[in-house]
């Protein structure tokens, strides 16, 4: 089938090695108003000591949406999540600096042999069981500085970590048990058997950590951030970047917003004809933050439905999160509130701008005061606002929320209705919360 046959639903379980960028080889096109059905293996610690990925990740290739060009954008209308895994591993992560030169998601080679991005074989379990296939030394870049092993329940509604005997069996079973998609490269990381905190129990609730749309330059899917891009800034790799302007063209895909979740709209940038819209990274559960730059890889399924807006000029993107999920003063009015509103307006002699909508701007950098003034840009540049506005209405009706350390926020604001309506995301907004 051709590549751009397009397809009013399209299901996708192909993947790259940790790489995405305009010369991957898409999978497919999907009619403008479509659905997109991606099944994806773990990601972070999967590739991560898997020595064959260029990146921290294992995401789908990418997929060309009708009518999408440069200058426009892409709404994802997440409908389904679904987690397939039965159990993970997961924790803060450990170096093994012989097995990399500049970047340990990145430039992987051989302890041994020397052998860049080697390929490899299992023996055993532990953290010495990813072996090069060609001398046979350890050739993973990373273990576990503390880590720990959790199993689900059947309903994926929560989990609890195990004893050293626990992970162990576990780990005898793991690509079953992970549910590592036949199309998959990498290794499961329940082979490391991690048993700290054994006995805690833990709330589920999936969500996609790396979901978005494909920058003009090919980066490391992992990298694909204006934090972990950093690492890029004057590497000596292949996917090296001389300056913080050439990080600029990402399109910060890799955001790790815990309410990017089934019933959640993303609007992404389209900054490659066809968008290139990819999926990865799912989650079973994280606190904001993200406090261990790791938390539960597993395989699953994503259902969401795309929309083409033309004009809209993201520089990234937008999240329209499930109304639970926004702070108290970001929610939509209530009836009672307007009314409240209106009488005050009354009362001082001014007009009540009451046709407000939540909208979350992401923002990344180095650091998360970087991160912010990065959003502080984007949001004055899609709502033709001075920073000090964008400021002033983020404090009086929203705030600024941690997505990841070091440096992925998510800017809260109640917006004018009618700048959203020159935009054209009023109907988006008006749809995602009743209004």
């Amino acid at each position: 089938m051709s590549q751009r046959e397009v397809q009013q639903e399209l299901s996708v379980d192909q993947y790259t090695l940790g790489l995405v960028g305009p010369d991957r080889e898409w999978a497919g096109t999907v009619a403008d108003g479509g659905t997109i059905e991606t099944y994806t293996p773990p990601a972070c610690w999967g590739p991560m000591i898997t020595p064959e990925f260029r990146g921290g990740h294992e995401v789908t290739r990418p997929i060309r949406v009708e009518n999408a060009e440069v200058g426009d954008a892409i709404a994802l209308q997440i409908r389904e999540i679904e987690v397939t895994s039965m159990a993970t591993s997961t924790g803060t992560m450990r170096e093994r600096e012989e097995a990399f030169d500049d970047d340990p998601f990145v430039d992987h080679r051989c302890p041994g042999c020397g052998t860049e991005w080697p390929d490899s074989v299992v023996e055993g379990t532990g953290e010495d069981a990813i072996r090069c296939e060609e001398c046979g030394a350890n050739a993973s870049s990373f273990g576990f500085e503390y880590g720990y092993t959790v199993a689900f329940d059947e309903d994926r509604t929560v989990g609890v970590t195990m004893d050293e005997a626990g992970a162990h069996e576990l780990a005898t079973d793991a690509e079953e048990l992970m549910d590592i998609p036949e199309n998959s490269r990498q290794h499961p990381i329940l082979l490391y058997e991690p048993s700290e905190m054994p006995g805690t129990l833990g709330r589920l609730r999936p969500f996609v950590g790396n979901v978005g749309t494909t920058p003009p330059i090919e980066l490391p899917d992992s990298h694909n951030a204006g934090d972990f891009g950093q690492f890029l800034i004057d590497a000596d790799h292949d996917w090296g970047l001389e300056s913080e302007a050439d990080l600029e063209q990402r399109t910060d895909g890799h955001m790790d917003v815990s309410e990017v979740r089934a019933g959640a709209t993303l609007i992404c940038p389209v900054k490659v004809d066809g968008g290139g819209v990819y999926v990865g990274d799912l989650h079973a559960n994280q606190g904001d933050g993200e406090l261990s730059l790791h938390t539960t890889d597993v395989s699953g399924t994503v259902r969401m439905d795309v929309e083409v807006i033309k004009g809209l000029d993201l520089d990234g993107p937008i999240l329209l999160p499930n109304e639970e999920d926004l702070p108290f003063i970001s929610k939509p009015y209530s009836d009672e509130e307007r009314e409240a509103g209106r009488e005050l307006a009354d009362k001082h002699g001014v007009d009540l701008e009451e046709d407000m909508g939540p909208i979350q701007v992401i923002g990344s950098g180095a650091t998360i005061n970087e991160a912010t003034e990065n959003a502080f840009d984007r949001a004055g540049e899609l709502l033709d606002m001075t920073e000090g506005e964008v400021r002033s209405r983020c404090t009086f009706t929203g705030g600024v929320q941690i997505g990841r350390l070091p440096g992925v926020v998510q800017l809260d604001m109640l917006a004018p209705m009618a700048l959203l309506e020159e935009q054209g995301m009023a109907k988006l907004v008006r749809d995602q919360y009743g209004l």
